[in-house]
């Protein structure tokens, strides 16, 4: 090619760049024209929308706590972790070097993978070709701080520059029950609707308080500064307020327990079981347990302890101390003909389990006569059987509780109308049919009972705080009194004798530690429209000690199929444990230590008894060698491993994650060694092992 076709040749490439050149600046003048110019206006408009759009600030939701303060349910900051292995500096050579040290720490560390399970997952993107692989691959999610800080640790991970080793996290805010299922029920849980994407409570104290634990929400909107559009906080978001609840952990744990095991003790369907303070209608311990339809095991069900159900002759403790308020009896010791059965009204003829020809006012108590109740009954409301109705709804029990507990219905108790069919109902429903009772609307009376008639209003929530703000909620009374102290009085000598007397219903839950006061009551099914006699409900409703009532509690098992089949020995019998537990390590205002006077140099103990004899048959005291020694709690350590010695499991387990540390432990009850020693200095991450003993 000669020099001059050359030339032309070059000379039409410089033409065509030249043009191409053109083109691209006219299209920008062109693009420039038309967005100031010409469509100004519609960009502008956009703008304005823009920048004067707010967003939803999200507050944090308030805390839920237990009496001493504990965390129930929490907003906890949740961590996922991933790898970049396509930063620009990640240094791969020095990743493969170590892979074998970051799988064997992932694997003690983060358990859900054998080591040779990590290596494959840390090595799995280095099999592809360095374009290919994954610019944001998820090495673990769900960890909390301290694990991701002790993640951060690891070789080749704890490099600082993140271009080299393409280590990134995202936070998540998550609500977190630290206690597991204790009390989940009635605590509740959290989560959106389909009429609203934010989260809110769904169940439980999460949605009856939900407008208290949400908060108020803020509002923010984008500002132009010099260089950039940022988001400028308008109306801040105002945190919701913590609440504190009446429970205590410590009974918490013994009521499930106890519960637990009798219901697999016996096989019943489900249970619930509620204790309260006598003085201040307090909620200590409230369990809802149902079997597990995909395992052998039970679990956290429906909240029965304010649903209503037929709650059979635990009502007779109600009709009794309605009867002596409005004088139709007077004297405990009077005695009421009774027979085997009592044709009333046209009606079925009402009968008793064990028929005797006649009883006292406090025999029909303690043996739990049918006949007897009715007959008592009738006396003023014969004609006149709304007049029960009356009685009970001038006392407040049929009023909403308020307790704070989500779902509680009030109870059902016909206003029955003044003919043959209303006494049959009258009579059915003073000793615990045809009606439909919550528990704890049951529970409620025989708390009033207890607390020399002064009806308190059961609750669940005792304090409210948050930023300024700091409210301690009152005890209230649905009545200042339901009856006379005198006939509290009563009422609490024939409670006693249905555990203490000769022919007792509760005679089995005799022991010579508690004593124990209460009524039992059986209850059988309706399926179909009629009543199963294969199927019972059983309850056990009362408190203790009885000679000074500290605690109320009710206790419901539903249809046991083996080992106990009574109401005594479900219902009654968790009743009883519960009370010798909580005697054992001295909740019921009993000494803390079986000796006299203990040295003034011993560190606290924790649980023991009053005597050490009695201790032995309860199984409260450890032996070892033939001497009585007891697991004692030792002082809190400012630095290092916090002393878990004496506390229960779950005491200790949080108080140890709390801190950054590994549990693990081997036997059951309570802690009584723990390696390493309390005050060892240790960093977060590391491993404590516990022993227990019962």
């Amino acid at each position: 090619m000669s020099k001059k076709s050359k030339k032309k040749h070059i000379l039409f490439r410089y033409g065509i760049i030249i043009a191409l050149i053109f083109l691209v600046a006219t299209g920008v003048i062109y693009k420039l024209v038309d967005t100031t110019i010409i469509s100004a206006g519609d960009w502008n408009k956009k703008a304005n929308e823009e920048l004067s759009r707010n967003d939803t600030i999200l507050p944090l939701r308030g805390n839920i706590l237990a009496a001493d303060g504990s965390i129930l349910a929490a907003n906890l900051q949740y961590y996922t972790v991933r790898i970049d292995f396509r930063c620009e500096k990640f240094m791969e050579e020095k990743y493969r070097m170590v892979l074998d040290t970051i799988a064997d720490s992932m694997a003690y560390y983060f358990p859900i993978r054998t080591t040779a399970q990590w290596k494959k997952h840390l090595s799995a993107p280095l099999e592809k070709p360095k374009a290919k692989r994954p610019r944001a691959y998820r090495l673990i999610d769900n960890i909390s701080y301290a694990d991701y800080r002790k993640l951060r640790s690891f070789p080749f991970f704890s490099v600082k520059n993140r271009n080299r080793n393409g280590i990134s996290v995202e936070g998540k805010m998550r609500r977190v029950n630290p206690y597991g299922d204790m009390a989940r029920r009635s605590i509740g849980g959290v989560g959106a609707t389909a009429q609203c994407k934010e989260v809110h409570g769904i169940s439980g104290l999460e949605k009856a308080l939900d407008s208290l634990l949400y908060g108020k929400t803020g509002l923010s909107k984008k500002v132009p500064l010099t260089k950039s559009i940022v988001d400028w906080t308008d109306k801040p978001a105002v945190p919701g307020l913590n609440i504190t609840t009446t429970i205590d952990i410590k009974i918490q744990d013994i009521v499930e327990n106890e519960l637990n095991d009798i219901l697999k003790y016996c096989n019943a369907d489900w249970g619930v079981a509620v204790l309260m303070d006598v003085a201040t209608g307090d909620i200590k311990a409230i369990s809802n347990l149902e079997k597990n339809p995909r395992a052998d095991n039970y679990i956290e069900g429906m909240n029965r302890a304010v649903l209503g159900f037929e709650p059979g002759s635990v009502v007779k403790t109600i009709s009794m101390m309605i009867a002596l308020e409005d004088g139709i009896v007077n004297s405990i010791d009077e005695v009421i003909s009774t027979g085997s059965r009592y044709p009333y009204a046209g009606g079925n003829s009402i009968t008793d389990s064990h028929p005797v020809p006649a009883l006292t006012v406090k025999g029909v108590i303690e043996r739990s006569s049918n006949i007897g109740m009715t007959k008592i009954m009738v006396r003023k409301y014969d004609f006149h059987p709304g007049g029960f109705y009356a009685r009970l709804k001038e006392i407040g029990f049929l009023e909403p509780m308020h307790t704070g507990i989500a779902g509680e219905m009030i109870p059902r108790v016909d206003s029955v109308p003044t003919n043959r069919g209303g006494r049959i109902a009258l009579s059915r429903q003073c000793y615990g049919y045809a009606t439909e009772i919550p528990p704890l609307y049951t529970l409620s009376v025989y708390n009033a009972i207890a607390n020399g008639g002064r009806y308190v209003r059961p609750r669940l929530v005792s304090r409210l705080t948050g930023e300024n703000f700091d409210s301690i909620l009152p005890v209230t009374y649905i009545r200042d009194r339901i009856c006379s102290e005198e006939n509290a009085a009563k009422m609490r000598t024939m409670l006693t004798s249905v555990v203490w007397g000769e022919h007792g219903t509760g005679k089995r839950l005799k022991n010579d530690f508690v004593k124990i006061a209460g009524k039992t009551g059986t209850c059988y099914m309706i399926e179909g429209g009629h009543y199963n006699n294969a199927k019972k409900r059983l309850a056990f409703c009362g408190f203790f000690p009885a000679e000074n009532p500290k605690y109320s509690c009710i206790v419901l098992t539903c249809n046991p199929k083996q080992n106990a089949l009574g109401a005594a020995s479900t219902s009654g019998e968790v009743l009883k444990n519960i009370a010798l537990k909580m005697y054992s390590r001295g909740l019921l205002d009993n000494t803390p230590d079986y000796r006299a006077e203990p040295a003034k140099s011993d560190p606290p103990v924790l649980y023991a008894t009053a005597n050490a004899e009695k201790a032995k048959k309860i199984g409260n005291i450890i032996t070892s060698g033939g001497k009585h020694s007891t697991i004692q709690r030792q002082k809190m350590t400012e630095e290092g491993v916090p002393s878990v010695v004496g506390l229960g499991l779950r005491d200790a387990i949080a108080a140890l994650e709390n801190n950054g540390f590994n549990v693990q432990f081997k036997g059951s009850g309570y802690v009584a060694a723990q390696t390493p020693a309390p005050g060892t200095n240790a960093t977060p991450g590391s491993k404590v092992t516990l022993s227990l003993r019962e």
